[in-house]
């Protein structure tokens, strides 16, 4: 082997490496699409769920809380509220309670402001944090209170 680098041995270093990290590419996606089904939510979408997201971007929740990583990180994550909160059968009227002592008026403490929703938006809404909690994240969040 020569002392020197040529532009020949450049070329055929930048070729290589590009197809081996597209061949890469390509085997993480194919990996990606076939483990996907295993972890999606096979809950299906109810009228309720849907309503209850559309009252979850209505409202930009999104804007101070982060639901399963994605979102503002003013407020805590979502995505393991249910299991936080009692459950399944005790979320909702967690949920209902705690939507209508908004703002707690704590000193130092973040205000969550009140939004006056009704009886029926607040249960959409929870039936939506219901759904996406049923989703395998691989143990995210990191921690419990998210």
């Amino acid at each position: 082997m020569s002392d020197t680098f040529t532009k020949g041995m450049a070329r055929n270093i930048y070729f290589g490496g590009s197809v081996f990290f597209f061949l890469i590419f390509l085997a993480l996606t194919y990996h990606s699409e076939q483990t996907f089904p295993e972890r999606s939510n096979d809950t299906q979408l109810t009228e309720s769920v849907i309503r209850g997201k559309g009252v979850w971007e209505r409202n930009n929740c999104i804007g101070c809380h982060t639901l399963l990583g994605e979102g503002a990180y003013f407020a805590p994550e979502l995505g393991n509220v249910v299991n936080r909160r009692g459950g399944d059968e005790a979320f909702t009227p967690f949920l209902q309670a705690w939507m209508k002592m908004q703002p707690l008026g704590v000193p130092g403490r973040r205000a969550m402001p009140q939004f006056n929703l009704s009886e029926q938006e607040v249960n959409d809404i929870a039936e939506f944090l219901k759904w996406s909690a049923k989703i395998n994240t691989n143990g995210w969040p990191p921690n419990k209170e998210g």
